[in-house]
């Protein structure tokens, strides 16, 4: 019986829930995180470096998309993303493989940190129907009248993804952002992009309709600051910006005051800055920096 020739795959980019290459047809290596004995790069997959045009179509695709999403009832929002962590769960060897080359951590770690995100995932589908009660309420008033305020979606959000946490990091950033009815661009880790994919891939064969979540590899320093001048985009989180190479802080930060973006980041800034502890318990910080509050006021007469 002759040799197999290994049918090696090919990483792209997820934009409107296909899997375009870069436009500018770049690409680069992926190399495994030093474990164990092995100090040497291992080599592991070449990604695409995606490039401004690329973080210009996923910003369309992601408003195009946000509407519909955020139109769907708060149930259904719940149970499609609850319908992606019953697809993670199901590629759980794939992306145990992956952390564990990306992070180089044990079987045993890897594995954990592969539940860790799947059950936050789970969390924060949870909270699909009940941050309304939770973030908005009835405003006590003087008068014969109701005064409602109820939290609604920001619209087109940035994120650049955690460098460090490849996929539990990932997922504590885009969860919160997409289960209000949020759309956004993920700009993945220039060195543990693999994790991203996994992701993307789980997204594209659930339920989550193309352009909700858009996933670019290549380099932070690169991207980041057109996702940041961005006139369509209306926030961003700055948190894998903390141990990101070449990023200037100050100059992303000016880039989204443009258009008066709102602007989340972790603790600290410049050299100082660094990123969650993302093995913490969750809360609903992130989930709420993402929101806009609307306040209704209706006559109830006498």
């Amino acid at each position: 019986m002759s040799a197999r020739v290994d049918v090696r795959k090919t990483y792209k980019l997820y934009i409107g829930g296909a899997f375009p290459r870069s436009e500018s047809g770049r690409s680069y290596e992926v190399l495994a995180a030093p474990s164990g004995r092995r100090s040497s790069p291992r080599f592991l997959a070449n990604a695409a470096l995606g490039s401004r045009k690329d973080a210009r179509d996923a910003v369309v695709a992601a408003r195009k998309a946000q509407p519909g999403w955020a139109g769907a009832t708060a149930y259904n929002r719940g149970q499609v993303l609850y319908r992606v962590a019953e697809v993670m769960e199901g590629r759980r060897a794939q992306l145990v493989q992956d952390v564990r080359d990306s992070e180089g951590l044990t079987v045993a770690r890897a594995d954990a940190v592969v539940s860790a995100a799947v059950d936050r995932w789970v969390w924060y589908a949870g909270w699909a129907d009940k941050y309304p009660q939770v973030l908005g309420g009835l405003n006590p008033v003087a008068g014969p009248y109701f005064d409602i305020s109820a939290p609604e979606p920001t619209g087109v959000v940035a994120v650049l993804a955690p460098q460090a946490s490849s996929l539990l990091g990932l997922v504590s950033v885009v969860a919160p952002v997409v289960v209000s009815g949020n759309a956004c661009v993920v700009l993945a880790s220039r060195e543990r992009p693999l994790p991203a994919i996994d992701l993307a891939e789980c997204l594209a064969t659930s339920d989550v309709p193309g352009g909700v979540v858009n996933v670019i590899t290549g380099d932070t320093a690169e991207v980041a600051p057109w996702l940041a001048s961005h006139r369509d985009v209306n926030a961003i989180d700055l948190t894998g910006a903390a141990d990101a190479e070449g990023v200037v802080w100050g100059d992303l930060e000016l880039a989204a005051a443009e258009n008066l973006k709102r602007v989340l980041r972790p603790g600290g800034s410049g050299a100082e800055a660094v990123e969650p502890d993302f093995d913490a318990t969750p809360d609903l910080t992130r989930l709420s920096a993402f929101l806009e509050t609307k306040t209704v006021w209706h006559p109830k007469g006498r």
